[in-house]
C-alpha cells in the first residue's frame, strides 16, 4: 500500500511566534515560496538562534545548512542563511544575516557544533569571517588557494591550475593559461554535412579487409601426383594382389 506524504506544519502564524521571541532581533519576516525566511540583526544572530531553538511551539532543533549569497552592488555584499528544521513539527524556516568582507558574524559553534565546518565552507566559498569560530581555514579548497571562488567578482578561469608535471615528475601549480585552439567555433554540426572530419573522428574509419581465398588441399589432377613420368618402367606388381584373367602371370 501506498503510504501518505508526510505532514508538514502550516507556515501560519510562525511569523508572529518567532516575532514575538526574537523582540528587537527581528528585522523582517517574510513567508515566500511555501517557506517562511526570518532576517535579522547579524550582532544577536546567537541569541536569535537560541529562542528559535528553546520557545515552545518553535522548537527548531537542528541546523541544516549554512548557505552563502553574493550581492557585489550592495554595501554588505553577503547573505548568510541558516536552514534550520524542527523536528517535533516536522517545519523549516530560514534565518538570514547580512555582513560584508570585514565585518565578521558570530559564530553559532556554541549552539549547534556542527556549524564549525558548516562556517569553514562559507568562509572558504565567500571570505565571510566567523567571530569565535576556533578553527576557521578553508575547507573546500587546496593549500595556498588565492580568493574565494563563489565571489561573484571571481574570474572564471581562476587563477592557477593543478596539473602533474612529467618534466618535474610532481604535481606543478602554473597560471590558468586557455589555448587559442579551443575558442575557434564555426557553429557547425557534423551531422548537417560537415565537409571536413573532425579530430580524433580519423580513428573511426576502419580499412575494410581484404577477402583472402580459402586454402584448400591441392588435388591429384592439380598436382600430377600417381601419374608415371616420361621415363618411368613398368608399375611393379603388387604381390598381395592375385592376377586376374587376362593379366600376366
Amino acid at each position: 500500500m501506498k503510504s501518505p506524504a508526510p505532514r508538514f506544519a502550516a507556515n501560519d502564524g510562525v511569523i508572529e511566534a518567532a516575532a514575538a521571541a526574537l523582540g528587537g532581533a527581528l528585522i523582517e519576516g517574510a513567508d515566500t515560496a511555501f517557506e517562511v525566511t526570518l532576517e535579522v540583526a547579524r550582532e544577536h544572530v546567537v541569541d536569535a538562534m537560541i529562542a528559535l531553538r528553546d520557545t515552545p511551539g518553535l522548537e527548531y532543533q537542528q541546523l541544516m545548512e549554512i548557505a552563502g549569497v553574493d550581492y557585489p552592488e550592495r554595501e554588505e555584499r553577503f547573505d548568510v542563511v541558516y536552514c534550520l528544521l524542527s523536528l517535533t513539527r516536522n517545519h523549516r524556516i530560514k534565518v538570514r544575516v547580512t555582513t560584508d568582507e570585514a565585518k565578521p558574524v558570530p559564530s553559532v559553534t556554541g549552539v549547534w557544533p556542527v556549524a564549525g565546518w558548516l562556517e569553514r565552507e562559507v568562509y572558504d566559498m565567500y571570505g565571510v569571517l566567523f567571530e569565535g569560530n576556533a578553527d576557521l581555514r578553508r575547507i573546500l579548497t587546496d593549500y595556498g588557494f588565492v580568493g574565494h571562488p563563489q565571489r561573484k567578482d571571481f574570474p572564471l578561469t581562476g587563477f592557477v591550475e593543478l596539473r602533474y608535471s612529467e618534466e618535474a615528475k610532481r604535481v606543478v601549480y602554473q597560471p590558468v593559461s586557455l589555448a587559442q585552439d579551443f575558442r575557434n567555433f564555426d557553429f557547425m554540426s557534423p551531422w548537417e554535412g560537415a565537409k571536413y572530419v573532425l579530430p580524433g573522428d580519423e580513428k573511426a574509419t576502419v580499412p575494410e579487409p581484404k577477402a583472402e581465398t580459402p586454402k584448400t588441399s591441392p588435388s591429384p589432377a592439380a598436382t600430377g601426383a600417381g601419374k608415371p613420368g616420361p621415363e618411368a618402367g613398368p608399375k611393379p606388381a603388387d604381390p598381395d594382389v592375385a592376377p586376374g584373367k587376362g593379366q600376366n602371370q
